[in-house]
């Protein structure tokens, strides 16, 4: 990524500044981690099983662990590091779940975590083509972010999709029932758009397509705008949460991330959620029923995005 600073017509480099060591990252990260990626930090440098995870996470959001691995070099495999790495995790629950208690001054029990959604973020300033072939699989439970340095103390994260049709589940079968990966595969699921919008085979074709409508509108409001796939609802983030959805075959409910008396309704099409149990964050809950419904879910999702851009 080249970066510029500009000043009437004219643009001036902002030249890199490289991290020096591993640890300098580390710290950055850390310290940030509810800015970055919306995380709770649990633990730097946890031990388990001899074993060292460099950061320990929480997401608040889907109840699972997050393991953060920080690169500087190149001599390291992400899939093995990774897929052993979950399997300590998974290995390890009550040593986990009583760190994060103790840390934190929590009282969750083994139940209240989602397993299935523990993940690993790998965060290095430049990954080589062979690491990102080797994790170029879809529903792959790993996360590749670059992250830059630049001089008048900039930083800059970048995440590194795949484009492949590949299931990484699909592997499992080749590895054998005693590989880490088939271990592994059991217990966690990496929740994609597809997983909301195929899992009932009855799903109307007019609600995909409804739901796509307003995934590109949404994406269009702001460049800061990234996609979150959970297990029961997707996300739209910019700082944080603002808007999540939730796929149903007679519609496509948006729950809007603002409290009470926070959001302008004046059509009072909004159900007050603020007193239920539901999924998604936010207290009201908006469905769209055709496209007829897109301007006003705009008009509303906009409150809640300026909301967390002040």
């Amino acid at each position: 990524m080249k970066l510029f600073q500009s000043k009437d017509q004219n643009l001036t480099a902002i030249r890199p500044n490289p991290f020096k060591l591993e640890r300098d990252i580390q710290r950055l990260v850390e310290a940030n981690t509810p800015l970055l990626f919306g995380l709770t930090m649990v633990k730097s440098e946890l031990e388990v099983e001899n074993r060292r995870f460099d950061s320990l996470c929480f997401d608040e959001e889907s109840n699972s662990f997050v393991i953060i691995e920080y690169k500087k070099g190149a001599s390291y495999s992400v899939i093995d590091q990774g897929y052993t790495y979950l399997s300590l995790l998974l290995n390890n629950k009550a040593d986990i779940l009583l760190e994060y208690n103790e840390t934190l001054g929590k009282q969750l029990k083994r139940g209240d975590i989602d397993w299935s959604q523990s993940r690993i973020i790998f965060i290095s300033p430049k990954f080589t083509d062979f690491q990102r072939m080797s994790v170029n699989f879809k529903n792959l439970p790993f996360e590749l972010y670059e992250i830059q340095s630049y001089n008048e103390g900039l930083v800059g994260l970048t995440a590194l999709t795949t484009d492949s049709d590949v299931d990484i589940a699909s592997l499992a079968p080749v590895a054998g029932k005693d590989n880490v990966v088939s271990q592994v595969s059991k217990e966690v699921i990496h929740y994609n758009e597809d997983y909301h919008l195929y899992k009932d085979k009855t799903r109307p074709q007019w609600i995909v397509d409804l739901y796509y409508e307003l995934k590109d509108r949404v994406l269009s409001l702001d460049t800061s705008i990234e996609l979150k796939v959970k297990k029961q609802t997707i996300g739209f983030h910019a700082s944080s949460a603002v808007c999540d959805i939730i796929i149903f075959n007679k519609g496509v409910s948006i729950v809007i991330n603002l409290k009470k008396g926070e959001l302008n309704d004046h059509l009072g099409r909004c159900k007050d959620m603020s007193a239920k149990g539901h999924w998604g964050n936010g207290d009201y809950k908006f469905t769209m029923k055709s496209d007829e419904d897109l301007d006003y879910a705009i008009f509303l999702i906009k409150q809640s995005l300026r909301n967390k851009q002040d």
